[in-house]
């Protein structure tokens, strides 16, 4: 499989996932959303909103290195990512739009990359101030890897409250043939 047929895969699990966590979600109460879990992230919330954090900062480098075209409007409504520990969404309705609206830009990203586009550098500055320069491919990689690893993070949380959040497994998730 090349890299791009892996990033679509990629994008539809995020997409998928997301949409199933976030429907496990909407069974807590707003108190539940907002109380200390003890976890790496102090709530569930906060958890949401690091991994709208990652997205936003790695689309923005993407943007700025010319590999993603969005419209001015739809970059207009997107908020700024600048630290860690920043809040993009107070409560899930708010949290459910922008997080369909990101992961339909990687959807639609992931299907425009070529094996050619993966090799080409990147460059950009870490949140510490780094310069880096990585192959396209190579930063794709880490993009859905953050998401994942948050994701993972996300599930044991979910677990504590009790709540079954199904399959996690890729190969159910995104089954062959469905990856457009």
């Amino acid at each position: 499989m090349d890299l791009p047929s892996n990033f679509k895969i990629f994008a539809r699990y995020n997409q998928r996932m997301n949409d199933q966590l976030m429907r496990v979600c909407e069974q807590l109460t707003t108190q539940q959303l907002h109380q200390p879990t003890g976890a790496f992230f102090p709530t569930v919330m906060d958890h949401w909103n690091h991994l709208l954090f990652g997205d936003l900062i790695m689309l923005r480098r993407l943007v700025d290195n010319g590999v993603v075209n969005i419209d001015a409007q739809t970059m207009a409504s997107l908020p700024v990512a600048r630290t860690v520990n920043d809040s993009f969404a107070s409560n899930l309705t708010e949290l459910r739009a922008l997080r369909a609206l990101v992961d339909r830009i990687f959807l639609d990203f992931t299907h425009e990359l070529t094996p050619e586009m993966c090799n080409r550098p990147i460059r950009y500055t870490t949140t510490e101030g780094q310069v880096l320069e990585r192959d396209l491919g190579a930063f794709c990689q880490h993009l859905f890897n953050h998401q994942t690893h948050h994701r993972g993070q996300l599930t044991g949380v979910l677990s504590q409250f009790g709540l079954d959040f199904g399959c996690t497994d890729l190969p159910v998730i995104v089954p062959d043939g469905d990856r457009d």
